[in-house]
């Protein structure tokens, strides 16, 4: 891709006079035609690559435009081809519609008046006027793509198909076994970066031309304030690296938790009504050491334990890290405060009751290093039994950098915010354990 200009990047090189010479020469059919021609706006990232492939994997950030180039992508070959039949495959048949078909980016939004193709929703199809046709599917559902035949495909967000029994592989398996009709089989997948079984099976498939890049490489695009705020609130963390950067970022091997296992545990719209609220805090050495972890969580009446709030502080004083929980505490109604210890309990409580705290202040001394403590929280993810109600960036990287069998490999010195959830979920979860005993009968 190296070494090709965009007709964007053309124009934007051209003097104003030269433009107005280029725009002074259109035809009023060229004119009508302008806004819905993609070269006049896409970028390097969103332009079909050159030569002999058979998959083209768009891997961007958000805002990248990925949907943007795979409809435009479909709607060059359907105007092109009327006997196409092209398959559009979604995480489910819900997004299908909402993004690809009639997403603001989606096919009928670029395509020009006179050739938007005709949407049956009972029938999941496009119909475009020239006769080419277009079959939605959901990726949970693989058996329905069993027997259909394709010419071309569009797979959207293929990082978050549904992994449970090898559904994202099966689906994609049964679409390319299916793709058999014309002279050309071609697919196009758009996500955002997820290291997948599937996604990383195409990204080191001979046959696959991967592009992509950050949020800002469509910049023209997004309102500035998005971006400003997306790299104040994320900046260089490892999500903010996956889900701005566009950068395929691989899990650490033998790490407790995974990015898969966090993306599952994700909760949005929780109104599940709690029984008890604890905030957790892993207390600084000193004031110029690491980070204050203040993570705020709840166990459900469901029995669902839930993380509600990161409001960890970076290098804090005593008394601010102190007036940090006190706020924190009197905002989530907290039931209890769990901190640990050893670096000084005394002075841990102190500092606590300084700071007005009227609930009871719980102090836990590490008699295991981080590692060992977490294992069993880690456990309750695998289970289910904790969910995250929306994203916390700084924490799940550092809980995505806790070793199994000890260790840490994640951002900064020590993973202070991982370490007050473990004491939050343990004081919540683990706390009242039942040890069994031998009975005579």
């Amino acid at each position: 891709m190296t070494g090709r200009q965009t007709r964007t990047q053309l124009f934007a090189s051209l003097t104003q006079a030269r433009r107005k010479t280029f725009v002074a020469g259109l035809d009023q059919r060229e004119k009508n035609e302008w806004q819905f021609d993609f070269k006049n706006s896409v970028h390097l990232g969103q332009s079909e690559p050159e030569g002999d492939w058979r998959v083209w994997l768009v891997m961007g950030g958000r805002g990248f435009g990925k949907t943007r180039a795979g409809a435009e992508w479909v709607r060059s070959i359907a105007e092109g081809d009327g006997f196409a039949r092209i398959a559009l495959v979604g995480a489910s048949l819900g997004e299908a519609r909402s993004v690809m078909v009639e997403g603001e980016s989606g096919l009928i939004a670029c395509s020009p008046p006179d050739r938007v193709p005709h949407f049956e929703p009972s029938l999941h199809r496009l119909r475009w006027p020239n006769g080419a046709q277009a079959y939605l599917y959901s990726a949970a559902e693989p058996e329905s793509l069993r027997g259909p035949q394709h010419s071309h495909a569009w797979c959207d967000e293929i990082g978050k198909w549904p992994a449970a029994h090898q559904r994202a592989t099966r689906c994609w398996d049964n679409l390319t076994l299916g793709l058999r009709l014309g002279k050309d089989q071609r697919i196009v997948a758009t996500t955002t970066p997820r290291s997948t079984a599937l996604v990383r099976r195409l990204v080191e498939s001979d046959g696959t031309v991967v592009t992509g890049g950050p949020s800002r490489d469509n910049a023209a695009n997004l309102p500035p304030s998005f971006l400003v705020a997306m790299e104040r609130e994320y900046g260089q963390s490892l999500l903010g690296r996956q889900e701005l950067g566009g950068e395929l970022l691989d899990e650490v091997e033998g790490a407790l938790w995974s990015r898969a296992l966090l993306e599952r545990c994700r909760e949005r719209g929780n109104d599940s009504e709690h029984s008890r609220v604890v905030i957790g805090v892993d207390p600084p050495a000193s004031s110029d050491g690491d980070a204050c972890g203040i993570v705020v969580a709840a166990l459900g009446k469901d029995g669902i334990g839930r993380v509600l709030a990161d409001a960890s502080i970076e290098k804090p004083t005593p008394e601010r890290w102190a007036r940090a929980v006190a706020e924190t505490a009197a905002v989530w109604q907290a039931d209890r405060v769990v901190a640990e210890a050893n670096q000084g309990g005394a002075m841990v409580a102190s500092v606590l009751r300084a700071a007005d705290i009227s609930l009871p202040l719980k102090l836990v001394h590490a008699s295991r290093g981080k590692v060992a403590r977490a294992e069993p929280v880690a456990a309750l993810y695998e289970a289910g039994r904790v969910r995250h109600c929306g994203m916390f960036a700084q924490l799940e990287d550092q809980l995505c950098g806790l070793m199994a069998g000890g260790g840490y490999e994640g951002p900064g010195r020590s993973p202070d915010q991982a370490d007050a959830l473990v004491w939050a979920l343990t004081e919540l979860m683990l706390g009242r354990q039942i040890r069994p005993r031998i009975s005579a009968l």
